[in-house]
């Protein structure tokens, strides 16, 4: 039986939520140049994956955050899907804007957090961590406790792993990159030869030059 991260890769890249152009790499908004590109916004399109990931991401809370009082989205990606699963388990949501609001009560977080409620962050993608851990800062300073955050998919990034771990914030993701991979190379997505190229990409992603545009 396939695992969750290997059936929700799968469905990523049928839908085209992750695209992968190994030989005509996009260019992100951060300058790096990359093999792939992610919007996992578009699973909120399909009625069958929509529900897979909102009971899965409740079934990782269940499991893993059991004391979870508050769940909390971060803005934009994960809003709806938060909001999915706070439905599912029948918890208070917010959510957490990436910038204060410019008008009326600049609100950060919108909804109802108290201080000291136990907080359980939905995110939908994790690339280097800053994002998604500046929702965790606003939690905290809320008053809130963060007592872990899931998200849908990670690239797994070295630099990632030791921001979530100096945050002290445990992170779990349904799927992930090396599944990814095992998915499209399964699905003929991508050539055997395509693999390396990808591994070295996630090593030094800020770093890495396309062999495309190399000299």
């Amino acid at each position: 039986m396939k695992k969750v991260e290997r059936l929700l890769a799968e469905k990523l890249l049928k839908i085209s939520a992750i695209i992968l152009q190994v030989d005509n790499p996009f260019t992100w908004a951060s300058g790096w140049n990359s093999p792939i590109y992610t919007d996992n916004r578009k699973t909120l399109s399909y009625p069958d994956i929509r529900s897979f990931i909102k009971v899965e991401l409740t079934r990782m809370i269940l499991e893993n955050f059991k004391d979870a009082e508050v769940v909390a989205g971060v803005a934009t990606g994960a809003i709806a899907q938060g909001a999915l699963v706070a439905d599912l388990l029948g918890l208070p949501y917010v959510y957490i804007r990436s910038t204060p609001k410019d008008h009326g009560l600049e609100n950060l977080i919108e909804g109802n957090l108290r201080p000291g409620q136990k907080v359980v962050v939905i995110e939908d993608l994790i690339s280097t961590g800053k994002s998604s851990l500046k929702a965790v800062e606003a939690v905290r300073a809320a008053g809130a406790e963060v007592i872990g955050m899931a998200a849908l998919f990670t690239y797994g990034f070295p630099v990632a792993e030791e921001n979530f771990r100096q945050a002290g914030v445990k992170l779990l993701t349904l799927s992930n990159y090396n599944a990814m991979i095992e998915a499209a190379l399964a699905t003929d997505y991508i050539k055997e030869s395509d693999v390396d190229t990808l591994k070295e990409w996630r090593q030094d992603p800020a770093n890495w030059v396309p062999a495309c545009r190399k000299i």
